[in-house]
């Protein structure tokens, strides 16, 4: 196991109807607060009202910006820079998903900042301090509400980049699934999708003896894997839910990831994709892990074969742990097709016209390589591309 610091300030409130403690929590925190949000689902169900109520209750003042979409733009981040520091505002309010939880982030992080917030992103430059955010959710999937990372979109040259730093955990994070109900089942597939990445990138590490994280990661997998196939038949199961909402907090909070190296080359591969193709990042994960799972399970079988094992309850063929290793994969990519998720670029109309595009942008014209659990090069995710085919 390795050395590790772990901080997460995030206060979480889980359960029902919590989101009605929002403007007690935020005038605890605030005089001036930016609401952030997305289209109009909030206001269809009724969560916009109850969240302005709450708010005038306790007498704090506020501003609105929505309009944030998947895969968040930074065109967006800009004016909520521009609208915060106009208006003086010293809180940002995310209510939504991922996607308006992470512009949250960029406007939080932009605001001090002297220059153009997209320097931040292109690791031209850094950030130390921040506006402080809250976070009502309604999509579990990001792990955002209690992470440090911030995942845009630019539009010119379709660039996706992420920041991250401590500073950028909300202050809390309310969580009712019963928000959860209404969401389409692709969408909460997506998020399925999503959060088993989190773990998978944080599960196949070349570190060892870090059998603690390893069941923690196994369970929270299982876990999520069982509520799905719940959730596919009852959308409207509130332990399912609940189940579901608070694994994609813990898949996210740099919990399983104490003591270990993740990898994350399967998110950066993802992010080339759903940069130029703006696809559902859940989407571009199903297609891109199994296929980076059959690109590099060879160098730790035991590893692959201890994942079918635990996870898919695969029996372990000691004569053969590859083809144990193989058995888990596939159980994978048939769990994501149960859930209605792709597996490959065909299923989402995408060809092969873009990939030395794609690959060049990962690894900065093959300069660089991407990964830990294996260092991969140009040529890598070339290849990983094209078993995604």
């Amino acid at each position: 196991m390795l050395n590790f610091e772990f901080d997460n300030k995030t206060k979480i409130i889980f359960g029902k109807k919590v989101e009605e403690q929002v403007g007690e929590l935020v005038s605890a925190n605030a005089k001036k607060v930016l609401l952030h949000y997305g289209g109009g689902s909030i206001k269809k169900s009724g969560l916009y009202d109850r969240v302005i109520d709450s708010l005038q209750e306790a007498k704090v003042e506020y501003v609105e910006l929505g309009g944030v979409v998947a895969n968040p733009r930074v065109s967006l981040v800009r004016e909520g820079i521009k609208l915060c520091r106009e208006e003086q505002v010293d809180f940002i309010l995310a209510v939504g998903g991922g996607s308006v939880i992470d512009s949250a982030k960029g406007i939080a992080a932009g605001f001090y900042y002297q220059g153009d917030v997209w320097d931040l992103y292109m690791r031209k430059d850094t950030f130390d301090v921040c506006l402080p955010i809250g976070v009502v959710l309604t999509i579990p999937a990001a792990g955002s509400e209690s992470s440090g990372g911030s995942v845009v979109t630019n539009e010119d040259g379709l660039w996706k980049r992420d920041i991250g730093s401590l500073n950028l955990r909300p202050v809390f994070a309310l969580l009712n699934p019963e928000l959860t109900f209404t969401l389409p089942a692709y969408q909460t597939a997506c998020g399925i999708s999503d959060m088993l990445a989190h773990v998978m990138e944080r599960y196949f590490t070349r570190v060892i003896k870090v059998d603690l994280t390893d069941r923690l990661a196994e369970a929270i997998m299982k876990s999520v894997i069982k509520q799905a196939q719940i959730l596919n038949q009852v959308p409207d199961d509130y332990d399912a839910r609940a189940e579901i909402m608070w694994a994609g907090t813990l898949a996210h909070n740099d919990l399983v990831g104490t003591g270990r190296q993740g990898d994350w080359s399967s998110h950066g591969i993802e992010h080339e994709l759903s940069g130029i193709y703006d696809i559902a990042h859940g989407a571009g994960l199903s297609i891109i892990f199994p296929a980076w799972m059959k690109h590099v399970y060879k160098t730790d079988i035991p590893r692959f074969a201890q994942f079918a094992n635990r996870v898919f309850d695969i029996e372990i063929n000691t004569m053969n742990l590859e083809e144990t290793a193989m058995n888990g994969i596939e159980a994978m990519e048939n769990f994501y097709n149960l859930i209605g998720m792709p597996t490959r670029l065909s299923q989402v109309k995408i060809d092969d016209l873009r990939f030395e595009e794609m690959a060049n942008k990962a690894t900065n014209n093959g300069t660089t390589t991407m990964g830990s659990f294996v260092q991969l090069t140009k040529s890598d995710i070339l290849a990983i591309f094209e078993l995604a085919k």
